[in-house]
């Protein structure tokens, strides 16, 4: 039986806009599949979604077919879906992807970008400097409020990028690799600040260094990927 701990509601800045009920099912289920509320291979049956989010099958339906093209969600013949699987081979693919694509839409980023978009950056890093100010010290799982704004801030660097396939299967990678940050992030033993990491890639994206800026994403995305590795180890022991 589907069991769903928390409902989710869409953050709208304008309240007179709301969402449409596709949107609603899209949030609230990318998040629980995300956040590992749902857990890799888990069934997702309609009926049960019905239950927990209170939406009728035609947008959950929808949802769950786009989860399926962002690879979040995998479509079984006739059998409904079930959350797609996690595997150190795939963690490398998704690595790889982001960057044969995050590196080269940086870049035009920087060759691109006008005042405008040096004010997002900044503003995107700032708002995620506050909240990681904010946590509290030891070790804890991904803040949902925190990933929500580094995300933000990743999809900042890139936002001046003129191809929409880059930026969109950017975001589509990231999305992707969310789900092994927060595997990393239950088996971590330290305080893991990256406030600083940001800060000298921002400042690197700022004054258009592309060389330097680059590298320093591509280290951070390697990183990732080498917490990750050394957490699904453990995270595969008890799930045996």
């Amino acid at each position: 039986m589907l069991k769903i701990k928390i409902m989710h509601k869409i953050k709208i800045m304008d309240k007179t806009i709301k969402p449409t009920a596709i949107e609603q099912a899209l949030t609230s289920l990318r998040h629980d599949v995300l956040s590992l509320t749902f857990q890799p291979g888990t069934k997702l049956k309609v009926e049960e979604l019905q239950q927990a989010y209170g939406l009728s099958s035609s947008p959950l339906r929808e949802a769950l077919n786009r989860l399926s093209e962002e690879g979040l969600v995998r479509a079984d013949d006739r059998r409904g879906f079930r959350v797609a699987s996690v595997s150190e081979d795939d963690l490398r693919d998704i690595t790889r992807m982001r960057l044969l694509v995050d590196l080269p839409a940086l870049e035009d980023s920087m060759r691109f970008g006008d005042d405008a978009w040096e004010a997002h950056v900044v503003a995107s890093f700032h708002l995620l400097e506050k909240v990681e100010a904010r946590l509290p010290e030891g070790p804890v799982v991904l803040d949902p409020e925190w990933s929500q704004l580094h995300k933000s801030f990743h999809a900042a660097l890139i936002s001046a990028c003129p191809s929409e396939r880059l930026v969109g299967s950017s975001r589509s990678l990231f999305d992707q690799a969310e789900r092994y940050r927060h595997i990393s992030a239950r088996y971590r033993t330290v305080v893991k600040r990256k406030s600083e990491e940001h800060k000298l890639l921002m400042r690197a994206v700022l004054k258009r260094d592309i060389a330097t800026a680059c590298q320093m994403h591509q280290d951070h995305v390697l990183s990732t990927q080498k917490n990750a590795l050394k957490a699904m180890m453990l995270w595969h022991k008890e799930s045996h």
